[in-house]
């Protein structure tokens, strides 16, 4: 009987002995002898994301602590790696980035300052959608720029946060404020008679607001989407700025569910807008060409100015972001477009082909200089 006493103690010793051996063990080892005794490594091989859940719900400390640290930060691999190129690069969207904030602001200014332009419910939102692509450039570009000039090209996780949510938020406000642009343009056209009462004055703050809410709406749900994703590892970036599409990637589970959610809510959402716009600017173009002949060519081209912006726009939004199970190396050229090139060439096609614009701003300018030269 003692002998058996004995025996059952000296088991219990050694199998506490094992246990604190296997806290003490490395999540390498845990894993070599996974992959030796407990599964078969052709199983493990298909699903290591699922054998890493299994290692994480055994609940050892030292192997849970390991995993569960999140990863810091993110690199970012950029446009190029050729430090010339870069250098170039860093030039060039430098003057691009001066070139945008002088051209949204100049026309933020201008609709503000001029009284006419401003009981506009047009150009009231167009003065909102120069103040977005004013911000949407200073989400990614100075952060780009900065890049451009050092070798480490790096962003924290939460910085990573605050650009989707930024990006996600000014980029859909932007979005259904086109929407509420091709709607005005509709009323004016299609039915000018009741055009004051319908676009009037408490109508388009509350649409602007509601553009902003649905931008909200929109960038949290991003948001949430991507916050509840562990990642553990790698943490490359191939891209000059944090999305969804690239980030997803990098987690340490499955996301096909996160990519169909982000499908419904990125790529379903510009795509529904988008043609929501190619129909109401068909609408507008038939009844223009059915019962207009003055004023014909005035109209024609705002709506080729209003079709060349939602273009720029809405055309790499759905290229990006309806199909995010695959990636293409011309991605980085449609996210340059987006943030970048878009901002740059609003204002121009805007300011261009718009007389009112234009007498709007010889009147600031004459304006300007009596104030600074006075007689």
């Amino acid at each position: 009987m003692w002998k058996n006493l004995v025996g059952a103690m000296g088991q219990s010793t050694n199998d506490c002995r094992k246990q604190k051996d296997l806290l003490k063990v490395t999540p390498g080892q845990l894993w070599d002898d996974l992959l030796a005794q407990s599964t078969p490594k052709e199983k493990i091989d298909k699903q290591p994301n699922a054998a890493l859940l299994w290692l994480w719900s055994l609940g050892i400390p030292g192997l849970k602590k390991e995993n569960g640290s999140k990863v810091s930060e993110f690199v970012l691999l950029g446009l190029s790696s050729s430090w010339e190129l870069q250098l170039f690069l860093f030039l060039l969207f430098l003057m691009f980035y001066i070139t945008i904030i002088l051209g949204n602001l100049l026309i933020v200014v201008i609709v503000r300052a001029d009284a006419h332009l401003l009981q506009s419910p047009m150009y009231y939102f167009l003065g909102h959608i120069s103040f977005i692509d004013l911000c949407l450039s200073c989400v990614t570009v100075p952060k780009m720029l900065g890049d451009f000039l050092r070798q480490g090209k790096t962003i924290s996780f939460s910085g990573c946060l605050a650009q989707i949510y930024s990006l996600h938020f000014l980029g859909a406000s932007e979005m259904f404020l086109l929407t509420v642009m091709a709607y005005d343009r509709y009323v004016a056209i299609c039915n000018p008679l009741h055009y004051l009462t319908v676009m009037n004055r408490q109508l388009c703050p509350q649409l602007v607001l509601a553009c902003w809410c649905g931008g909200f709406v929109h960038s949290i749900t991003q948001v949430i989407l991507i916050i509840q994703l562990p990642f553990c590892g790698p943490n490359e970036l191939d891209n000059f700025y944090c999305d969804v599409p690239q980030v997803i990637k990098l987690a340490c589970i499955d996301t096909y569910v996160v990519e169909v959610l982000m499908v419904s809510n990125s790529g379903l959402l510009s795509l529904i807008c988008f043609l929501v716009l190619l129909f109401s600017y068909a609408i507008i173009l038939m009844t223009l060409r059915t019962h207009f002949r003055q004023g014909q060519s005035k109209a024609l081209s705002t709506c080729a100015s209003h079709l060349t912006v939602v273009s720029l726009i809405f055309v790499p939004c759905v290229f990006i972001y309806l199909r995010p199970f695959c990636s293409f190396s011309v991605d980085k050229v449609f996210s340059v477009l987006y943030t970048v090139i878009t901002p740059l060439l609003n204002p121009l096609i805007y300011t261009l082909r718009n007389a009112d614009l234009k007498t709007a701003m010889e009147k600031l300018r004459k304006k300007a200089c009596g104030i600074l030269l006075p007689c």
